[in-house]
């Protein structure tokens, strides 16, 4: 499986991004893609994660369920992360990963795959 994560950009405090993760290969083997995101000089945090499969079950970080949303798109091989009212904190490389089986979601050490990243940029 390859990832391939695009959409991110410049924007201003208060708005609104949306970021997708394509999957391509054997996408009928992910079993979780989640998206992470690394500031300058920090460790890669976790985001959100959703199985590809199934009922969807979403996870999130504490501090970003209110205003982020993972989402999927099975026929179009595709995860997205829609992002509102953004904060120039959430500034940072976003990732997403897959894994091909259950267990952990909120680590990075938990999914072997890595899409390139793209950077989202919030002024103030």
């Amino acid at each position: 499986v390859q990832l391939q994560a695009s959409g991110g950009g410049l924007v201003q405090a208060g708005g609104s991004l949306r970021l997708s993760c394509v999957a391509s290969g054997r996408t009928f083997s992910m079993y979780r893609v989640a998206w992470f995101r690394q500031a300058p000089g920090k460790e890669r945090d976790f985001v959100a994660a959703i199985n590809y499969w199934g009922t969807g079950s979403t996870y999130y970080a504490d501090s970003m369920k209110a205003r982020f949303t993972i989402s999927r798109d099975n026929a179009e091989n595709t995860v997205y992360l829609q992002m509102n009212s953004l904060k120039p904190e959430d500034t940072a490389v976003y990732y997403c990963a897959a894994r091909y089986s259950s267990g952990g979601y909120y680590t990075a050490k938990d999914f072997p795959i890595w899409g390139q990243g793209t950077q989202v940029t919030v002024s103030s």
